[in-house]
């Protein structure tokens, strides 16, 4: 699908890192991203996933790592051992269904998923002025409306969206473009739970107009867009990717 829209050297000689790029849209992005020719490396939150992410038969990155992005000096030494960075793309999240009422497990959600993609901007900033690079980061359709039973993940999300039209007026001097894609219902790890739920998935594919869950090669579709030429002028833009879902 990607290979069938955009050139394969559309990137070329760029440099690209996928935070969280090791599994579900993380992982659909970064080989979208090398399929257009980027050099890419992706991140997991563990060796593990680092790992098998490298093991993958389709794996068409350079490098596979762990970095924990609440360590703020071990996100600073990741980006700054880096010669180079055109792309930078914040997938990294957790989500943790019923249990985000807990002010402890709220925080580190907002941890992970919203102060997590401050400290990549903020290490990145230097490099990406350098290339006049662009950075698209993952909000999410909860970041329009609430979920009862993730209120931590749906305020970092939200928090993301509201950083990202921050972050694309700061930047904006250093030629730095900023903007997120906010997926609706995508069929990974995270979603599971509801996809196994007959009642709730028969309740989401009732209000997509489109009528299917969505896939991360979707996502990853609209990402090679926002870091290609043709979204030159676009900043501070927070793209909905949802079949839908918003509207209806």
């Amino acid at each position: 699908m990607i290979g069938a829209t955009f050139r394969d050297d559309l990137f070329a000689g760029r440099v690209a890192l996928v935070s969280g790029g090791t599994s579900g849209i993380g992982a659909a992005i970064a080989e979208a991203l090398a399929a257009c020719g980027a050099t890419v490396t992706v991140t997991g939150a563990t060796d593990a996933e680092a790992q098998t992410a490298r093991a993958e038969p389709a794996f068409l990155c350079r490098e596979a790592h762990a970095l924990d992005v609440r360590d703020a000096a071990a996100v600073a030494a990741f980006i700054g051992a880096m010669p180079r960075l055109d792309i930078l793309v914040n997938c990294a999240g957790v989500i943790r269904r019923g249990a985000e009422h807990d002010p402890a497990v709220f925080a580190e959600v907002l941890d992970i998923n919203l102060t997590g993609t401050m400290r990549l901007c903020a290490a990145a900033r230097p490099l990406l002025a350098q290339t006049a690079g662009c950075i698209v980061n993952t909000a999410s359709v909860l970041a329009y409306f609430g979920g009862g039973l993730v209120p931590g993940y749906s305020a970092s999300k939200g928090g993301v969206a509201q950083l990202t039209k921050s972050l694309a007026i700061a930047y904006a001097a250093d030629r730095i473009r900023v903007n997120a894609v906010a997926p609706g219902w995508v069929q990974t790890k995270l979603t599971q739970a509801l996809q196994d739920d007959p009642g709730r998935s028969a309740a989401i594919l009732a209000r997509t107009p489109l009528g299917r869950w969505g896939k991360p090669v979707d996502i990853a579709g609209t990402v090679v867009f926002l870091c290609s030429p043709a979204a030159s002028f676009v900043t501070g833009a927070i793209m909905p990717v949802d079949g839908g879902y918003l509207v209806s």
